[in-house]
């Protein structure tokens, strides 16, 4: 293989950047770029598997691989998943793609969204293993009552309707702000629908921390570990991870919430850090 195949983001080819994919070729990687419709973007995200987004809509951030990254990593035995407001599927993607024989059901509000998560599925080759529902999780029936899942994901909007300029464009708006609830929300309907043993694993301002602990209390969940996130060294943290199981599943004394080291993502001269750089390796993603 020419150099110039090792440095450019070839469908398929073996290596990127020197880096070797790891996984599977989805069948997608034949018909490349595929159904691209004016306006959207096929983008690599974990190994050979690609995410169809909106040029100028919301694009899937740091936010949502380290998410799929702690939720498969702290997850346990995992047959079943399920990603509330999923918006184009960046979460359930790559944790699809280290989850090899999970089967997932997402659900999303969005229409568009959802029509771009279906694409990608097809993609990627999980349409037998996915169901992308179009619907608002907090509706009755969306997620029936009986359904169980050993792995449940959340990646609520930050900030109530009005607190900050909503952007130039409607996906951004309901993936940033609370059009549609808020961690409440999320953490009532994880803690509905978790398997015995199952795990709730969130993404949340460093800032609203207490938000977030009332929340999992509320709805009779316990935070088990959680870790601090730093987009660049010196900085202060940005973001938490939560993993939380049903307080109802653990033993009477269970051990205190364990808080992992903070997690920095840039060293001070803006290079990937080094931690960081294994863990991309860990969800399929060059260094």
């Amino acid at each position: 293989m020419g150099e110039d195949r090792r440095v450019q983001d070839v469908p398929g080819a073996p290596f990127f950047r020197g880096w070797a994919r790891p996984g599977l070729v989805p069948p997608g990687v034949a018909t490349y770029p595929g159904p691209l419709d004016e306006g959207e973007t096929l983008d690599a995200i974990s190994g050979h598997f690609r995410l169809y987004q909106l040029r100028k809509g919301h694009r899937f951030s740091t936010d949502d691989v380290i998410l799929a990254w702690y939720g498969t990593a702290w997850g346990g035995s995992v047959a079943s998943v399920l990603d509330l407001g999923s918006g184009v599927g960046s979460v359930a993607m790559v944790a699809a793609w280290r989850l090899t024989g999970a089967r997932f059901v997402t659900v999303e509000a969005q229409s568009e969204s959802v029509a771009l998560a279906r694409k990608s599925a097809e993609y990627n080759g999980l349409l037998s293993r996915f169901e992308i529902r179009l619907g608002d999780f907090r509706e009755s029936g969306v997620v029936a009552q009986d359904e169980k899942f050993d792995l449940i994901f959340g990646s609520p909007p930050y900030f109530p309707l009005g607190s900050g300029v909503h952007g130039d464009h409607p996906q951004k708006i309901a993936c940033r702000f609370e059009a549609r609830g808020g961690i409440e929300d999320y953490c009532k309907t994880a803690a509905k629908h978790l398997a015995l043993g199952g795990w709730f694993a969130c993404v949340f301002p460093h800032e609203q921390i207490a938000r977030v602990e009332a929340a999992a209390t509320a709805s009779g969940l316990r935070i088990v570990r959680k870790r601090s996130v730093i987009a660049r060294e010196s900085e202060p943290p940005l973001l938490v991870l939560f993993a939380m199981v049903r307080r109802e599943h653990l033993p009477v004394e269970a051990p205190e919430c364990w808080e992992e080291p903070p997690l920095t993502v840039r060293k001070a001269d803006g290079s990937v850090h080094p931690e960081y750089a294994v863990i991309k390796l860990s969800f399929g993603f060059p260094p």
